[in-house]
């Protein structure tokens, strides 16, 4: 595992890597690259940042180099595809290689113009895909490789439908690689009815955390949590990525942390491709010490150096939050987790427990104060009213008890919280 070479890789690519100082091949590329190369089916299982993308780009780029064929990549977000077209490039740009990005938010007059220079690998998110296939201006039929990359993320956010429509546009020949954190039921059942015998490979257990991160959990009240934010980003001096839970929260917490004097970016899903690439391009860079995401980023990110990772909000799906931490302590390098937890919410913490096998050290806030009331973004944000029973008779000016009639469809105290990512 001490270098790419004895892999399988030709001489060329090998050239390629070592001039990206690429050297060191992580487990999944160590395990993943010889297979896929042989042109069998793999499913890998890894934890987030362990260099999937590498482990199934390296085999991809070299058979189409030498035989006919497309590769296409499907991935669940706009993010995670355009990270993907990136390091493609960087190892196939000196052999020519061509890509399309199929993406929503984005031109289609331009991926039209991209999909006639007969691209070597398309990439693209389900719905896009299924939107050019309708329109009969992408044509699966040459696909020789495909990949299905974060499908348990793709899952979990409902394309199951889109994706078997566009597995039904490909021909059965063809190998077939899916990279995943996790295995849950619905994709064995993919892998068993689209895959020919894959050779299954993991490792890291699910649920596993990154190695070299330290986590620890504060329990704070609500209206507490922005003075505890301040705190802990005065102690930090790297970049720093909070998550919340919705995307008003998002861009009430980014620009709480501008009032703080602190340069910060948001992403969510009301932001628009161009002000999502040039959010994180600036995260990336500097230009923004603090970026505050949805779960829409929890995979979506691959920024090497991210400092710290706060989870400002619990995330509903214990499992995300080893994608959301995964996005510090990358290629190797240390990192720290810090999750906000409401005291009603310690169920919610033993889930994540015994989800990662680990207990989550318990800070101590100290010295709080209460972040000034604000006006609540939806109608499930607003305080309890305190119980008052009904008054069932009033005194009337004659003195006799007359009965207050029942008023049907009175309004809720309470109402659905209609945010969502």
């Amino acid at each position: 595992m001490n270098t790419f070479e004895g892999l399988g890789i030709a001489p060329k690519l090998l050239e390629i890597l070592n001039q990206l100082k690429f050297t060191v091949p992580t487990p999944i590329q160590f395990q993943s690259i010889p297979i896929g190369i042989s042109g069998k089916d793999v499913m890998g299982i890894a934890q987030t940042g362990t260099g999937k993308t590498m482990a199934f780009g390296i085999p991809m780029i070299q058979r189409l180099a030498q035989e006919k064929g497309r590769g296409l990549v499907i991935l669940p977000t706009r993010e995670l595809a355009l990270q993907v077209d990136e390091a493609l490039h960087k190892i196939g740009k000196p052999l020519g290689l061509k890509t399309a990005v199929l993406i929503g938010g984005e031109s289609i007059n331009r991926q039209f113009r991209a999909l006639r220079q007969n691209p070597h690998i398309v990439i693209g998110t389900p719905g896009r895909l299924n939107d050019h296939l309708e329109q009969k201006t992408l044509n699966l039929s040459q696909v020789s490789i495909l990949v299905l990359d974060e499908a348990d993320r793709m899952l979990d956010m409902g394309f199951e439908p889109q994706i078997k429509r566009i597995l039904a546009k490909v021909p059965k020949t063809r190998q077939t690689m899916l990279f995943s954190a996790t295995m849950p039921d619905e994709i064995v059942k993919i892998a068993t009815a689209y895959m020919a015998q894959p050779l299954r490979i993991e490792v890291a257990p699910q649920g596993t955390t990154a190695r070299d991160v330290a986590q620890e959990v504060f329990f704070v009240s609500r209206d507490q949590k922005l003075s505890l934010l301040s705190k802990v980003l005065s102690e930090h001096k790297g970049s720093v990525l909070i998550f919340i839970r919705t995307k008003f929260g998002a861009k009430k917490v980014a620009q709480s942390v501008r009032n703080m004097g602190y340069s910060a970016a948001e992403i969510h899903s009301n932001r628009s491709l161009g002000q999502r690439k040039e959010a994180l391009e600036g995260f990336k860079i500097g230009r923004y010490k603090v970026l505050a995401a949805t779960d829409i980023a929890a995979r979506g990110i691959d920024v090497t150096g991210i400092e710290l990772v706060i989870n400002y909000d619990l995330p509903e799906n214990p499992g995300d939050y080893v994608h959301r931490i995964g996005r510090t302590g990358r290629a190797g390098m240390s990192g720290k987790a810090v999750s906000f937890a409401t005291p009603d919410q310690r169920y919610d913490v033993r889930s994540i427990e015994r989800l990662i096998k680990l207990s989550l050290p318990v800070s101590e806030a100290r010295g709080l104060s209460s972040a000034p009331v604000s006006r609540p973004n939806s109608r499930s944000e607003q305080p309890r009213r305190p119980f008052k029973p009904r008054r069932d008779f009033k005194q009337s000016r004659g003195g006799f008890a007359q009965r207050r009639p029942f008023r049907r469809g009175a309004p809720l105290d309470q109402g659905f919280d209609r945010n969502h990512r």
